[in-house]
């Protein structure tokens, strides 16, 4: 399912919704560093924001650092972002929130 890309006006109002999100100044990625308790806790909102991914069919540029988990959410075939990357930001933001972080 293709959707398209979001223009610069439509970035700035729905990133007010995903505030700890950063956007490249390409307005192509959106990303984030979250940081847990420890590497389980990591790995363990990785597990869960998969399955969110997987549903959705938008997965994210992502790597683990023991107890860090660094994100980049874009869409390749869009060349930048769509609402799904915003979807899949909210969804990471509420698992996390879920976890204490």
């Amino acid at each position: 399912m293709s959707r398209p890309k979001l223009d610069s006006t439509t970035i700035s109002q729905k990133l007010a919704a995903v505030s700890q999100w950063n956007i490249d100044a390409g307005e192509t990625a959106l990303t984030r560093s979250f940081k847990f308790k420890d590497f389980s806790e990591a790995f363990g909102f990785m597990a869960r924001a998969a399955l969110v991914a997987e549903k959705l069919d938008h997965h994210p540029e992502w790597k683990n650092v023991y107890r860090t988990v660094e994100v980049r959410l874009t869409t390749h075939d869009a060349g930048g972002l769509t609402q799904l990357d915003f979807d899949l930001a909210g969804a990471m933001d509420t698992i996390a929130a879920s976890t204490g972080q």
